[in-house]
């Protein structure tokens, strides 16, 4: 009997742990074969510019961007972005595939923009005025084909750190394009305590025969409608090819809620930005490309004052009306190029 009772307990627990076991299997294969999910959206920018010394003026559609994004499984995600007229030009901007094994951990490769600086990282929907600062445009601004690891941890608030290895190639010279030198960036982002953030981030890049390698640092402040904001590079080229270049942009931004009519925000802003002379890294000879050549200025020192309102019909950074006047002011000598003058900008964004 005692037997018996023995056998029947032994069988008891083992069908106990059994059906443990297949139940902790299923909750497993549910959460890795979740359903894969999909978003699309899009960024609209069109704009009227008026250059108040020359009486010139234009209407443009700088953005017409579709991107697609989601998930496979709870590790495996993608996105694939297209932008339909960057400056009347289609270019495919992202195109990743990401995995995320833990929550603090992420592996992104394939073409993306690159962990470097604050305002070059935001896409055209998060920007605060209707043009991108230097910082943004002529010096920061890379995207590329590589490989990234992300890690998040915490010490009291997150610290996201951000290094990657790329192609150097740009997006359009990937087919053929070999190289031996090695192209990278890293970021360290301090996000704060009271809107607090600290960003930390260096670059190095090789566009023709000069090693160049950039480093920023830059903070901002955002809290109770306030955005404030400072950020400086510097950028220095290899074998003295070039003097080092300095960039500096900085801004103040307000939103104030609007409780009726059409209008949800009325955001007031001002912003100085600054470049000394700036060479893209590329040599050319009698105006064109050419090894032979050497670098030179493709951009003139200049600062810009530029203050505005932004008028949000939604939330900020979804239906936007961008009202600015830029104030350009070259050294003696400086060349101001065809769309780098004073002007009054109105662009209307609308992201979706």
């Amino acid at each position: 009997m005692k037997t018996f009772i023995t056998t029947v307990l032994v069988s008891l627990a083992a069908a106990t742990a059994m059906a443990q076991e297949a139940k902790t299997e299923t909750a497993t294969e549910q959460k890795t074969e979740a359903k894969p999910t999909m978003n699309i959206h899009g960024t609209i920018r069109s704009k009227y510019e008026l250059q108040t010394e020359e009486g010139e003026h234009r209407f443009e559609v700088r953005n017409a961007r579709v991107s697609i994004d989601g998930s496979l499984s709870p590790i495996i995600y993608y996105k694939a972005e297209i932008d339909l007229c960057d400056e009347g030009k289609i270019k495919m901007l992202d195109a990743y595939t990401r995995l995320k094994p833990w929550q603090t951990m992420q592996f992104t490769i394939g073409q993306m923009r690159v962990p470097f600086t604050i305002d070059a990282h935001r896409s055209p929907h998060q920007q605060y005025f209707a043009n991108r600062s230097f910082i943004a445009k002529q010096v920061g601004n890379v995207r590329d084909v590589g490989a990234a690891l992300g890690y998040t941890f915490n010490v009291g608030f997150p610290i996201v750190l951000e290094a990657g290895l790329f192609n150097g190639s740009g997006l359009t010279n990937q087919k053929d394009f070999w190289t031996k030198n090695v192209n990278f960036s890293a970021k360290a982002q301090l996000l704060m305590p009271h809107g607090f953030n600290l960003t930390l981030s260096t670059q190095k890049i090789k566009p023709d025969n000069t090693d160049v390698m950039m480093y920023d640092a830059g903070a901002y402040w955002h809290q109770n409608g306030w955005h404030v904001e400072a950020e400086y590079l510097y950028k220095h080229y290899a074998d003295n090819a070039f003097k080092a270049v300095h960039a500096f942009d900085s801004f103040v931004s307000y939103d104030i809620k609007v409780k009726k009519g059409l209008v949800k925000y009325v955001t007031p802003l001002v912003r100085y930005d600054y470049m000394s002379d700036h060479s893209d890294g590329t040599r050319y000879l009698d105006g064109k490309a050419n090894p032979e050549g050497k670098l030179i200025v493709n951009d003139y020192q200049r600062s810009r004052l530029t203050s505005g309102v932004t008028l949000s019909l939604k939330k900020p950074f979804v239906s936007d009306i961008r009202l600015n006047y830029e104030k350009y002011f070259y050294r003696n000598g400086g060349i101001a190029h065809r769309s780098e003058r004073d002007k009054i900008v109105v662009e209307f964004m609308t992201r979706f």
